[in-house]
């Protein structure tokens, strides 16, 4: 099966145990609800249907239908599982919103110039940055992009029906570039 919008829902990690369980990185705000989107599809379209699944330390343990050796479940390591983004809920919050559909959003300052756009919303531990491709063509230091801690006061108004991002450049930026 081929997604028209694939979305990426978790990764698969080491096997747990000799019985076909697997460790998964869950990106869901729960990781048990990795469970509630049905089938999960590979990048090539391998449907992986969870049969059981658990939370342990940061991860949960999951039991996809059709692996059940500890062999098999070692062919699974470092593999990404997606959905469509049909599948996910459009009746979100207000302040709500699904991080992908922040990405391609134009990233303005409060009086409306454009400074970039949204490339991705990655997290290396310490909390979601957004990754801007500035409209200039570099960075502040000639990078062909640059991150923005994704926190309220950095980004104080997102509007999705627009495509737009409010966004405060942080003191260092403003002063290095003035």
């Amino acid at each position: 099966m081929t997604l028209d919008n694939p979305i990426l829902m978790a990764r698969i990690g080491a096997p747990h145990g000799i019985k076909g369980e697997v460790r998964v990185k869950s990106f869901t705000d729960d990781p048990l609800a990795l469970g509630d989107y049905g089938s999960l599809y590979s990048p090539v379209g391998e449907k992986f249907k969870i049969t059981r699944l658990r939370p342990q330390k940061g991860v949960v343990v999951v039991k996809f239908k059709g692996v059940n050796t500890r062999n098999e479940a070692e062919q699974l390591n470092g593999t990404e599982l997606f959905i469509d983004r049909s599948a996910l809920p459009d009746d979100v919050d207000e302040d709500e919103f699904y991080i992908t559909d922040l990405i391609g959003c134009d990233a303005k300052t409060a009086d409306g110039t454009k400074v970039g756009s949204i490339i991705a919303v990655p997290d290396f531990g310490a909390g979601p940055l957004l990754e801007i491709s500035p409209s200039s063509g570099a960075s502040p230091d000639g990078a062909a992009s640059w991150y923005l801690e994704f926190t309220l006061k950095n980004v104080p108004n997102i509007d999705l029906d627009a495509r737009e991002i409010t966004i405060v450049m942080p003191p260092q930026v403003s002063e290095r570039d003035g």
